[in-house]
């Protein structure tokens, strides 16, 4: 069951996402501040995800599931394109999911945006990172929308005060991102709950919700 009801500052909506291959919540944390009530969905155990959680397989559970939402969100694994994983030469070791969610997010007939690393196939509709959010991480992170969305953020500032990478194995570096109730570990594959955030505010707007009285389609 979910752990979170409210955060400071949050209205509620009345849409819902669908959080696909969830991690711990860094995606989701966003769509929740931006106001969404949402439910995430891993094959893996996720004990500290701080909202409604199903086990399953993403892909199968969307395939029957997302046309109940307001809007579903994917990360697939990014292993497979990551600049780590290349160097390695090892990128055929990880699953390349990218093809088959577009595939199901676009026929699931509802709005969807699906995040992955630089150097992914995923269309750069926005690339975000922290500098543009105030954050003292970079963070880069590639975001395709079925509604083609636009950048309405400041330019990528990267500045002397950033936690680098190599720092990921450090609480600092999961505070910096924002997700606090994570641990490293669980940091290290998440994205900072500010991405979303904004882009959770865009998707209500393409979806007319007028929080708190909306009701989902």
């Amino acid at each position: 069951m979910g752990r979170v009801s409210s955060a400071p500052g949050r209205q509620a909506n009345g849409l819902t996402v669908l959080d696909l291959f969830c991690c711990a919540g860094g995606a989701g944390m966003g769509y929740h501040l931006a106001g969404f009530e949402v439910t995430g969905v891993d094959k893996e155990p996720q004990p500290n995800y701080p909202f409604t959680f199903v086990q399953a397989d993403a892909l199968e559970y969307a395939a029957q599931h997302a046309h109940r939402f307001d809007l579903v969100h994917a990360s697939p694994p990014c292993q497979h394109y990551a600049a780590v994983t290349r160097w390695r030469g090892s990128a055929e070791q990880h699953p390349n999911l990218i093809a088959p969610t577009r595939d199901l997010l676009t026929g699931s007939g509802r709005p969807w945006v699906m995040e992955n690393v630089p150097g992914s196939p995923v269309r750069p509709d926005l690339l975000l990172c922290g500098s543009m959010f105030g954050l003292r991480v970079r963070r880069h992170r590639l975001f395709e929308t079925s509604w083609h969305a636009f950048q309405l953020t400041a330019p990528c500032h990267h500045h002397p005060g950033q936690i680098p990478f190599a720092h990921k194995d450090e609480r600092a570096f999961a505070d910096a991102m924002g997700c606090t109730w994570m641990s490293n570990l669980e940091a290290r594959q998440a994205i900072p709950p500010a991405y979303t955030q904004h882009i959770g505010h865009q998707a209500a707007e393409l979806l007319g919700a007028t929080a708190p009285d909306h009701v989902a389609a």
